[in-house]
């Protein structure tokens, strides 16, 4: 059990934020994106056809034998579209966290303990925004983000904050854990190929993102079970669609992207539908899984949800 886990087990939601809030101000664990991160050294540089961009054996395109059989330099710029690509969705994803929380704070009374921690994960994600987008903007790629169809519903999104918390931060757990998940592996298993720039971006994000997570993990669990029965069913139902969503978005490379280095369709569908891209997705969302089963948000109707979404462990020899 990690220093973060035993602190989401132990005391109040208060108590909570009593701790990461001073951690939030504490030297080594809180960064700011101009200042961590000198973008002009020259190991830094961002080189389009450098092979330490090349995507990961892990990744499902990345374990392709169409993206193999591209030449080196090739795969590089594919691999720096899509971190560049991963990183524009992570940063809109998280201007939509922080317009909801601060719908959140805004109704808060004077005294709250909430409000404190509130704006200090605002800030943090503020400086991951700039820092995502300083990273984008040095790849010259000019990728995507949310596509377009969806950010429509990012309003709506916002407004659950107030409406209906659970689901808002379901929606949290859903943009989050999935590149949690991804970061925290390459830093473990690729570190000695990562270059330099996304291993000092990674580590950043998700030193203070594990503060983020723990509070909206810590929240549900001690809000759900005050909710009515109706609304516990909302958010059962609710919850593998607002986590499949979230995952493809963060996981999966954009149509757009897609296009502009032309890989056909039969291997983008072989590829995320394999038993390995499952097991990943699995994986990405093992966390919120099981905590959407500790707060009894798993009943059989939301069971099928989950399967029919291919969320749930792939069957051995599958």
């Amino acid at each position: 059990m990690t220093i973060m886990e035993e602190q989401e087990s132990k005391g109040t939601l208060e108590a909570l934020l009593e701790r990461l809030s001073r951690q939030s101000v504490t030297p080594g664990k809180h960064f700011d994106a101009y200042v961590d991160i000198d973008w002009d050294a020259p190991e830094l540089q961002v080189d389009p056809s450098d092979p330490r961009w090349e995507l990961v054996e892990w990744d499902p395109l990345g374990a392709s034998e169409w993206y193999r059989a591209q030449p080196q330099a090739v795969r590089a710029k594919i691999g720096l579209h899509r971190i560049a690509e991963q990183m524009r969705t992570g940063l809109e994803f998280e201007n939509v966290l922080q317009r909801g929380l601060l719908e959140l704070a805004f109704r808060l009374p004077n005294g709250s303990p909430l409000f404190r921690y509130i704006y200090h994960e605002v800030i943090e994600e503020s400086q991951h925004s700039l820092m995502f987008q300083e990273f984008a903007n040095r790849t010259r790629t000019d990728p995507v983000g949310i596509p377009r169809l969806l950010r429509p519903g990012t309003i709506e999104v916002v407004k659950l904050a107030r409406r209906l918390p659970g689901l808002f931060f379901l929606f949290i757990l859903g943009g989050e854990e999935p590149i949690d998940y991804v970061q925290r592996r390459a830093l473990r298993e690729e570190h000695e190929h990562l270059h330099p720039l996304l291993e000092r971006i990674m580590r950043i994000h998700v030193t203070e993102e594990a503060r983020h997570l723990s509070f909206a993990r810590h929240y549900l669990r001690e809000r759900v079970p005050e909710l009515g029965w109706a609304r516990r069913q909302l958010l059962g139902l609710g919850a593998p669609l607002i986590l499949g969503i979230m995952a493809a978005l963060m996981l999966r490379p954009s149509r757009q992207m897609l296009r502009r280095y032309k890989v056909p369709r039969s291997v983008v569908g072989t590829a995320f539908r394999s038993p390995s891209a499952r097991a990943e997705l699995h994986a990405a969302l093992r966390r919120a899984r099981a905590l959407c089963d500790e707060l009894g948000l798993i009943n059989p109707a939301s069971r099928l949800i989950w399967r029919g979404l291919g969320m749930t462990e792939p069957s051995p020899g599958a």
